[in-house]
């Protein structure tokens, strides 16, 4: 029998960011999972504060050179590298010049959220979609942690439904209390659309906000994992309600056999 194949799409993954909960999820999960017996990919982006010399980074040239058009501007999509030896594992990092060179994740020195977030979630996205796409791999399983990855199931289900690389793929977010705070303009969902992404679909982005943003990506997944012990609670009450499969919060002495399960559930159904 041939193995499931599961693609992680991490906002976070140890130790090129600091250990959060998230982080290690990012890079603890895919080594388990692999060592029940399923296939993996995983990508990350490539901030800026992580260090490619000492975590051993290089440029995959064969991937790079694709431009993605966000609000009618090319940006190039460079795709980076880098193994966990002791996993066994590689991680990919999409990366471009105006959205992952400064010096900081999500915000400045300061704390502030930067402004054009939503579309370096953009282009994460689908960096990391069209990269899978590159090493034609076709996962079974798509796995998103994190709220800068929301905007790949809205991709999946819509602009690439009849790709032979997702087209079967079942997807799982996970929710975290990650939350941010910014608004984005309204202009965001304009900047959302490819083919196959309608406004009937970007409804729920109203406003343009966290809680709203991962409503999209519960629309959008065949299932649900509650990944932080607390999360916003009409996050919690929405995906309950929305009749998909939901795991609850497990430990991390538990949550390594409880998703590779539930993946096994969502593939079922």
């Amino acid at each position: 029998m041939e193995k499931a194949k599961v693609l992680f799409i991490s906002q976070e993954i140890t130790p090129y960011l600091p250990e959060t909960e998230m982080s290690k999820i990012g890079r603890y999960l895919p080594q388990g999972i692999q060592d029940l017996g399923k296939e993996i990919r995983t990508f990350m982006p490539r901030f800026g504060c992580i260090n490619e010399r000492r975590n051993q980074l290089h440029e995959v040239i064969r991937l790079s050179g694709m431009n993605l058009i966000i609000d009618e501007t090319d940006h190039p999509l460079i795709i980076k590298v880098a193994s966990i030896q002791a996993a066994r594992m590689q991680i990919y990092f999409i990366d471009n010049e105006d959205y992952f060179q400064r010096r900081h994740t999500l915000t400045d020195s300061k704390g502030n959220e930067f402004e054009d977030n939503d579309e370096r979630a953009i282009f994460f996205a689908r960096g990391s979609l069209e990269t899978t796409k590159k090493l034609r791999w076709c996962p079974d399983i798509v796995h998103c942690h994190g709220w800068f990855t929301a905007l790949a199931p809205l991709y999946i289900k819509k602009n690439m439904y009849d790709d032979p690389h997702f087209a079967k793929a079942k997807i799982i977010v996970s929710i975290y209390d990650d939350d941010f705070t910014l608004v984005f303009e309204d202009t965001f969902k304009e900047k959302l659309k490819l083919e196959g992404v309608e406004d009937k679909d970007l409804e729920v982005l109203r406003p343009c906000n966290f809680v709203n943003l991962m409503k999209l990506a519960i629309n959008m997944s065949d299932g649900v994992i509650q990944g932080s012990k607390e999360i916003n609670p009409e996050l919690s009450h929405y995906a309950k309600k929305s009749g998909k499969p939901f795991l609850e919060y497990h430990d991390e002495e538990t949550y390594i056999p409880a998703f590779n399960d539930f993946y096994d559930k969502v593939l079922a159904l």
